[in-house]
C-alpha cells in the first residue's frame, strides 16, 4: 500500500481559506469570548491561529460548550452515531 504524506492540516486548502474581507489580524472580540457552559456554538477555524484547532474534518460542525480548560473550552459534537469532545480555543468558535 502507499502512504499518504501529509500532516494535520493536508487537503484543506479550501476549507479552511479564509474569505477576502476577512483576511488579516484576528479578531479580539472573538479571542476574548466568554462562553457558558451548555451554549450552542459553531466550529468554524480561523486559519490565521493554529493553537486550539480541532482536527478539520470536524469544521462547520455545531457542538455544546461542556466545560473550560485554562483558555480553551471542551466542546461536545456528534460525529456520526457518537459523542465526541473536542478542546478549542475561543477564536475557532461561533456564537448559535
Amino acid at each position: 500500500m502507499v502512504q499518504r504524506i501529509g500532516g494535520f492540516r493536508r487537503g484543506t486548502r479550501n476549507k479552511l481559506r479564509k474569505s477576502i474581507r476577512n483576511k488579516g489580524k484576528l479578531r479580539l472580540t472573538r479571542y476574548f469570548q466568554e462562553l457558558k457552559i451548555g451554549e450552542k456554538v459553531l466550529l468554524q477555524a480561523d486559519s490565521a491561529f493554529q493553537k486550539g484547532m480541532y482536527f478539520p474534518r470536524y469544521h462547520g460542525k455545531p457542538g455544546i460548550v461542556q466545560d473550560k480548560r485554562g483558555r480553551c473550552y471542551c466542546i461536545k459534537i456528534a460525529d456520526g452515531g457518537k459523542e465526541k469532545m473536542l478542546i478549542i480555543h475561543p477564536v475557532h468558535l461561533r456564537k448559535l
